[in-house]
């Protein structure tokens, strides 16, 4: 929960959909459908045996998509994704992989969401509220918790959150010089 910024280069309105790799269309159908209620939207068989891509409401008129490509290598957990849990080990994973997914949630179904997922046999963390104190998160809300989640894990080993913005973010927010990769090695 921001105040809009205006982008003064392009007129970028959010996030057209995102398109990541399943092993198993089926499976991963079933997951977003079955166990998260994302309506499936689209579907294409892409053309010459290629695979399938599929497309998932994520609210906003946002949407998720998934390739199934039937010769896709094995993915590598630590490189192509995270490979834990927070909390559970290291969240690293390779340069141009994408770490995790994070859907917005309404601050006040926090709890009532991580129950859900517990409920449904989903493997999941306990809420964290992600502060600005040295560990960067609390096990409660303190006056610098911006966003409270919930981690959990897809078929296919995708990370995911269940996000909720705790507070405004402000400039004050903005605090930290990039790292380049000079630093890596420092």
């Amino acid at each position: 929960m921001s105040k809009p910024r205006p982008n003064p280069k392009f007129d970028i309105q959010g996030i057209n959909h995102l398109a990541l790799v399943c092993k198993d269309m089926k499976r991963t159908v079933d997951f977003y459908t079955g166990v998260l209620g994302m309506p499936l939207t689209k579907t294409i068989n892409l053309p010459n045996g290629m695979g399938q891509h599929f497309f998932f409401d994520i609210g906003n008129g946002d949407q998720l998509a998934f390739f199934w490509f039937p010769d896709a290598p094995e993915s590598v957990p630590g490189v192509t994704h995270a490979a834990h849990l927070i909390g559970q080990g290291s969240l690293t994973s390779a340069h141009a992989s994408m770490n995790h997914v994070a859907f917005n949630i309404p601050a006040d179904k926090v709890d009532e969401y991580q129950q859900k997922l517990v409920d449904a046999g989903i493997e999941c963390t306990p809420v964290v509220n992600h502060d600005d104190s040295e560990n960067q998160a609390s096990p409660e809300i303190t006056p610098s918790t911006f966003v409270r989640s919930i981690y959990f894990k897809d078929p296919d080993g995708i990370l995911l959150e269940f996000a909720a913005w705790a507070r405004e973010l402000t400039e004050d927010d903005v605090n930290c010089e990039p790292a380049t990769t000079a630093d890596a090695t420092a």
